[in-house]
């Protein structure tokens, strides 16, 4: 077992090994780190937009990009437990250790998990994030209270492993009956309109990134819990109360 690691804009050039090595089902852990639009010292060349979509489009390969501290720590147990290739992707950003004391049935294991729902009621919307963006989610969350919605955070550090999961078990996530969600995550949009839905919205990176200070950049780019909770409450139709909040659209890209 080996667990090489480097920059994930850097994966680019272990892409043959990572693909071979899952098409041969070894029990290697790559270990990425230095996530996201957030390195804006580093400039663009260093910010990985389009790599998550590559590796997760690898098969057999488990993609893992976790929230926080505890989050890190359960995709390292799983690595180490899993037959076959997993691939943690980490950030750079500090961010905060995030409160599961709500959570349900909280576990990388599951790849997607509800860390904070609604308060009385089925939540009027869902706030989907992966890493550090999830966050913003939390924030975002809260904001939304004093407009009256009820928001669900869902952390999701593993496509892959929650499509894996039972039938029951992704309902209770993602109910089919609730259409407004909003997916955030500093990279391609690629491939998260499944989890947006018809009705959803992704707030995503469709350029390359900035040279700038990292918070900066990802406030440029919209990355920002002020714009997840206007994506939120431009789908509940509330766009005075949206426009209150944030008012520029550039980054967000509608399902």
């Amino acid at each position: 077992m080996e667990w090489p690691h480097t920059a994930v804009c850097f994966s680019d050039y272990m892409k043959p090994a990572i693909r071979l090595g899952a098409l041969s089902h070894l029990k290697a852990i790559y270990v990425f780190t230095h996530y996201s639009i957030g390195l804006g010292e580093d400039g663009p060349t260093h910010q990985p937009i389009e790599q998550l979509v590559h590796l997760r489009a690898i098969p057999e390969l488990t993609v893992i990009r976790p929230a926080d501290a505890n989050e890190a720590a359960e995709a390292w147990a799983f690595a180490v437990q899993h037959n076959g290739p997993t691939l943690l992707v980490l950030t750079r950003q500090v961010v905060a250790h995030l409160d599961r004391s709500g959570a349900k049935d909280p576990g990388v294991a599951r790849g997607a998990y509800v860390l904070a729902d609604g308060e009385g009621g089925s939540p009027d919307v869902i706030l989907i994030g992966t890493g550090s963006e999830v966050n913003l989610c939390v924030l975002a969350r809260e904001k939304l209270k004093k407009f009256g919605v009820k928001a669900r955070v869902v952390s999701m550090p593993s496509w892959s492993l929650f499509e894996a999961q039972e039938d029951s078990y992704r309902e209770s996530v993602l109910p089919r009956g609730i259409k407004k969600r909003v997916t955030v995550e500093a990279g391609s949009p690629l491939g998260w309109h499944r989890w947006a839905g018809d009705e959803g919205a992704v707030i995503g990176v469709e350029r390359f990134g900035a040279s700038a200070p990292g918070q900066d950049g990802l406030a440029h780019l919209g990355f920002t819990a002020d714009h997840v909770a206007a994506a939120a409450l431009r789908l509940l139709g509330k766009n005075i109360e949206a426009d209150k909040v944030y008012r520029p659209e550039a980054t967000l890209v509608t399902a």
